[in-house]
């Protein structure tokens, strides 16, 4: 017999419907069933927004709990005010961007790690208060001995001292937002394997993202992608402070791909670390050297970067401790000023310089308002070949050291436009002691200086 559908009743129609549904998703007997709590509640334990617990053992014991079983703590949106919070392994702390939001109140630090085995921070914001932080604690975030540091999707703003200070540490740091820290952003230290990318830092006392080791040796940090501006340099000095990225004694680091803005001193300084690789980055109105190579390294690559505004462009130095073995290429620098933030020997307003057994080579520069090219100081210059470089609009387009103890220098088949002075001039440390060479070097034995063109 056909049912007559049209008397079924809208009630006895979703009836059906739950029935079938009930049917389609239950489990056949049996069946084990899969374990679905998913994260740690934080209502069971009472560590709830504006709790009032400036300690907030509550919140502690969650994050013990939740580490044991191998459960993420999940903060719902609110402020959480706590200080003192000491992260076991496997801590894994989320909450949602934007809203979940960790105040410190003082007293001591806010997140400490030490010797575990993995950390993991996401969708947080982290908030300093500006308060003052114990002698201790370097920074508001601190992790020491952390195989793997995963910080994804935070904000970390308002720490008096770093905002976040990883020692010993690997793992990722990317696309968070670092702001107003009373020294750096990010200072990482002695690291293994780390990796800082897609990441916002800005107004800062001291330093943007500072990669530094206790003693010089391999490090194979990768800084990528990151933003960086606003970089003050609150404590003075002459270039340890006041720097978007910062490489100390640290080899084997890439810093790519960056945009670094407004940085008291430098956008990227490399201290006597070797093996380095800056490419890629657009620096802009640094009040120093915009790209400086230094000290004690063997091996940089510096490739491929914009520089607008600055006091020098690139600088590879310190041949007299050790500095050497470069390569230079393809970069574009402009818009340079003789102004610096203090009184240096050879001055300010120099496109590139670069001393040993570098290739400088297929760069443009324009607007450098003191030399296009500085090849070498005094008897610091050995093995530079400068090559297909176009030097536009400075008083002297490349001055290379001929001073006595100065070694060889070829500078061949590059373009040199407006030039106040002369294309190819021989320095003595900053006297100048020749006349035009670009066509005529037989006085100079240890230079090749040819097929220059000038105009």
């Amino acid at each position: 017999m056909k049912k007559d559908f049209s008397k079924i009743s809208r009630r006895d129609l979703l009836g059906m419907l739950a029935a079938s549904a009930a049917a389609m998703t239950a489990a056949p007997v049996g069946a084990e069933q899969p374990d679905l709590r998913g994260s740690i509640d934080t209502v069971r334990y009472r560590a709830v927004p504006e709790s009032g617990d400036r300690k907030n053992r509550n919140l502690q014991q969650m994050i013990e709990q939740a580490a044991r079983e191998n459960a993420p703590v999940f903060l719902p949106p609110g402020t959480y005010r706590i200080s003192n919070l000491t992260l076991p392994d496997n801590t894994r702390i989320t909450g949602v961007a934007g809203a979940t939001r960790i105040v410190y109140t003082g007293e001591g630090h806010l997140f400490d790690a030490e010797n575990v085995g993995r950390i993991e921070l996401s969708n947080l914001v982290i908030d300093g208060s500006n308060r003052l932080l114990a002698d201790y604690a370097g920074g508001l975030v601190q992790f020491s001995g952390v195989g793997e540091v995963l910080i994804d999707n935070c904000q970390i703003v308002g720490s008096r001292k770093h905002a976040l200070q990883l020692e010993r540490c690997g793992g990722r740091i990317e696309r968070s937002t670092i702001s107003g820290a009373g020294q750096s952003g990010i200072y990482a230290v002695e690291s293994a394997g780390l990796e800082i990318s897609g990441n916002t830092v800005s107004d800062c006392g001291n330093g943007g993202i500072l990669v530094h080791r206790w003693k010089k040796a391999e490090d194979g940090t990768v800084v990528s992608g990151n933003r960086v501006f606003n970089i003050r340099a609150n404590d003075g000095g002459t270039g340890e402070n006041g720097n978007g990225i910062n490489i100390f004694r640290a080899d084997g680091v890439a810093v790519t791909n960056n945009q670094i803005s407004d940085c008291a001193f430098t956008a990227v300084r490399a201290n006597s670390g070797s093996n380095i690789l800056i490419s890629n980055n657009q620096c802009r109105r640094s009040g120093e050297t915009a790209i400086y190579v230094e000290f004690e390294f063997v091996g940089a690559v510096v490739s491929g970067n914009v520089i607008d505004g600055a006091a020098n462009g690139i600088s590879i130095a310190n041949f007299d401790q050790g500095g050497r073995l470069a390569s230079v290429t393809g970069n574009v620098i402009r818009n340079l000023t003789l102004k610096g933030p203090y009184k240096h020997e050879v001055g300010f307003g120099i496109g590139i310089a670069a001393e040993a057994d570098t290739l400088v080579s297929g760069n443009v520069i324009e607007d450098a308002p003191r030399w296009g090219l500085q090849i070498g100081w005094g008897p610091y210059l050995r093995n530079v070949v400068v090559n297909g470089n176009v030097v536009r609009k400075s008083p002297v387009g490349c001055a290379v050291s001929v001073a006595e103890g100065a070694g060889s220098a070829v500078i061949t088949d590059n373009i040199f436009q407006e030039m106040g002075k002369g294309a190819v001039m021989g320095f003595e440390w900053e006297k100048q002691v020749s006349d035009e060479l670009a066509d005529n070097n037989s006085r100079y034995k240890q230079l090749t200086v040819e097929r220059n063109r000038i105009s």
